[in-house]
């Protein structure tokens, strides 16, 4: 991989045309080639500090959003100050006022009435910077049937949007300006007031409806391919649509801003746009690759994107033999609240687990990925057929930046053959990953070497762990699944691992036939790591009911402290409680139906409000 530039606007919609025409199908670019990897829906896991401090005496001592790094705040559903609670419930925005223990504000939200988008509505999470809240929300692409072989297009429907909405929270909230485009929204990172936010479009082309129209299949895809070479530039250039009151911009791509690695498809451009919450919404400032992406990781200083390539298939031929699964990175450069700058590309072998998968350290890029061949089974007829599984590994790559190209300069591989990475957490030199199919082993590898990264440390125990996080005392927390000796799951297992030398568990704690959202969400996990507090959303199988695990951890083992429910809204879906935090000396858990405020010490009720 490596970075080409384009010299001026026709160059770049004369290589754009070029690169989607070759990946027409009959149905335009939504055919059985273009089916993507759907984008890792996790907004991944320390604790983190909001924007700038209000006026005012200090707020009380609180946690915040659950992240990968401390200098780049995520997006979530629910954000504190200390001061107020802010909540994204189903119709809008709550205010909660933790110290009278009430609702003291409602706002509605546009783009999140399901009325409006057959089928589904917006699916938002915000992030916070004093007075202010940005609000971003994917509104759900209804124009588009998924059917078992292709993706068909549903006439009357809009296509995907993104809606950034930025609230004043100062007194009773209100809009003060609002941001539309038709793009994907992947994700989002924050330093100070200033939010990075990386977003996908697709090249804006009708193709037909109807793919055939009485013509073969060939015909269709020349048809199609004549569609693209006509097409203008702003047909793949995104617009951003900003208001502020009665003052309505746009906002396009500049040319000089697309950037391509020398291997493209021409299908799909990232965006990384640039929002100042302190300043309000204008131009986005945006700087665009040509390429897909999936997930986002980033330092405060560093943005990283990465995606999954489709395979190529030229219409008409015969099947290509399948190829390994390649992880294409893109690295931008957001020290600074101006433009972001695209400065390297780089791509690794293999598929990544989250944003957890990448770490950045003293200058290099960690990379964690698992490979499978993509072989095709043998006959069972024949004398060397085995039921094993493919034979998967996984690595642990170091990368530097040489130039404009991400190169790797040192390499561990061979972990958990025949398995899968299950989780992994980077904590200064170190690396931790978790492997599974039948039994979960736990890898240490020391990076202090970039060149000669290498396994110190291996434990083997049933089950595995779908996220780790360090506690305060240098051990390290595992969250996930118990199992048999065959593989088969059994409940939650909660792990306390010591890795200090040689890697040993500690304490465990399980809770049969149910499952943590941490494992899927580390957003949903808290680690308050003044008390050893640690509070898991759990789901029971038996039930369907959810429940807030509460544990307390501390250097020699994993106590139950007791759970959190909240009441029952009458309807058929039980109420699954999805985040908690604390502040001062009150454990809050949030659920879709409210907020409940408990002891953090004695886990006594305080109050329930009901949204």
């Amino acid at each position: 991989m490596r970075l080409v530039a384009y010299d001026d606007c026709d160059d770049l919609l004369a290589g754009l045309r070029t690169a989607t025409a070759k990946r027409v199908t009959p149905w335009g670019l939504d055919g059985p080639s273009l089916l993507q990897k759907v984008p890792d829906g996790a907004l991944p896991a320390p604790e983190s500090a909001n924007g700038r401090a209000l006026k005012g005496s200090q707020p009380p001592e609180h946690s915040g959003t659950n992240v990968h790094e401390a200098a780049a705040d995520e997006p979530d559903v629910v954000k504190t100050d200390g001061r107020r609670i802010v909540v994204i419930a189903r119709d809008g925005l709550r205010v909660i006022d933790p110290a009278t223990r009430k609702v003291a504000h409602r706002l509605d939200l546009p783009g999140r009435q399901p009325e409006r988008y057959p089928g589904g509505g917006g699916d938002s999470q915000l992030l916070l910077s004093g007075d202010r809240a940005l609000v971003l929300t994917r509104e759900y692409p209804m124009g588009f049937e998924r059917q078992p072989d292709r993706v068909k297009p549903v006439p009357g429907h809009t296509r995907p949007r993104t809606r950034l909405t930025l609230v004043d929270l100062a007194g009773t909230p209100k809009v003060i300006g609002s941001m539309t485009s038709e793009t994907e929204f992947v994700d989002a990172r924050q330093t100070g007031s200033v939010a990075r936010v990386v977003v996908k479009s697709r090249p804006r082309i009708d193709f037909p409806v109807e793919p055939h129209g009485g013509r073969s299949e060939q015909k269709a895809v020349e048809r199609n391919r004549q569609l693209v070479r006509q097409a203008p530039l702003n047909a793949w250039l995104p617009k951003f649509e900003v208001r502020n009151g009665a003052d309505v911009k746009s906002y396009t791509m500049p040319c000089g801003q697309v950037s391509r690695p020398a291997s493209y498809t021409g299908t799909t451009m990232l965006s990384v746009l640039t929002v100042d919450l302190g300043k309000g919404l204008g131009d986005p400032e945006p700087a665009g690759v040509v390429a897909d992406g999936q997930t986002v990781y980033g330092t405060g200083a560093s943005l990283y994107v990465t995606g999954t390539p489709p395979q190529v298939i030229t219409w008409g031929n015969a099947t290509p033999k399948p190829v390994e699964t390649r992880t294409d990175i893109h690295k931008f450069d957001v020290r600074g609240q101006g433009r972001p700058r695209y400065v390297a590309s780089g791509s690794v072998q293999g598929d990544l687990l989250n944003q957890y998968s990448m770490s950045e350290h003293a200058g290099h890029l960690r990379v964690a990925t698992t490979t499978t061949p993509m072989t095709s089974p043998e006959s069972p007829d024949s004398p060397t057929a085995s039921t094993a599984a493919p034979r998967s590994a996984s690595a642990v790559r170091v990368l530097a930046q040489r130039g404009a190209r991400l190169t790797a300069v040192g390499e561990a591989g061979g972990l958990g053959k025949g398995e899968r990475i299950y989780s992994v957490r980077f904590i200064g030199p170190k690396a931790y990953v978790v492997t599974f199919r039948q039994i979960d082993p736990l890898y240490v590898l020391d990076l202090s070497d970039p060149a000669r990264p290498r396994p110190t440390g291996e434990l083997k125990i049933t089950g595995y762990s779908a996220y780790l996080h360090p506690t305060a005392d240098g051990k390290l927390l595992g969250v996930g699944q118990d199992a048999d000796t065959k593989g088969r799951t059994l409940g939650t297992q909660v792990s306390l691992f010591d890795v200090a030398g040689a890697p040993r568990r500690v304490d465990t704690f399980r809770l049969p036939q149910s499952s943590a959202a941490a494992e899927f969400d580390p957003h949903a996990f808290l680690y308050w790591a003044k008390s050893g507090l640690t509070v898991i959303p759990v789901s029971r199988h038996t039930t369907g009911g959810g429940e807030a695990l509460v544990l307390k951890v501390g250097p020699q083992g994993i106590d139950r402290s007791g759970t959190v429910r909240h009441p029952d809204a009458g309807s058929e879906v039980p109420v699954q409680i999805l985040r908690s935090l604390v502040v001062g000396d009150t454990l809050w858990t949030i659920s879709s139906e409210g907020a409940r405020a408990t002891s953090a010490a004695t886990l006594d009720d305080q109050g329930w409000l009901r949204f």
